[in-house]
């Protein structure tokens, strides 16, 4: 599992049919900075398939690979990256490095 942001919106109105009504959203893994007080991108993105209403701005757990086939709804789908939860804090010993709350990475 990794953190991401999401970034950005994809459509495609030409695709297979078992991807028809997924919503497809572009996300930003992040990553602890090397002083492990907040979080910064890791340099790249990714195409997922939303599972959980998030949006634009939303801190988000993915899954990748075989386990992005796990969940109800993507177990029959052609994906390699699903959105699985949208985080509210990270917390790295007693520090805070992400609160939804404030918005700060």
């Amino acid at each position: 599992m990794f953190v991401a942001k999401v970034v950005g919106s994809l459509v495609s109105t030409q695709k297979t049919a078992s991807m028809v009504g997924h919503k497809l959203l572009v996300v930003e893994p992040y990553r602890l900075d090397q002083a492990r007080q907040s979080l910064k991108s890791a340099g790249r993105t990714f195409v997922a398939v939303d599972t959980v209403g998030a949006g634009e701005g939303d801190y988000v757990l993915i899954v990748q690979g075989s386990s992005a086939r796990l969940t109800p709804e993507t177990k029959n789908l052609p994906v390699d990256t699903v959105i699985v939860g949208i985080v509210d804090t990270v917390h790295v010993g007693q520090t805070c490095v992400y609160a939804k709350q404030t918005g700060s990475p």
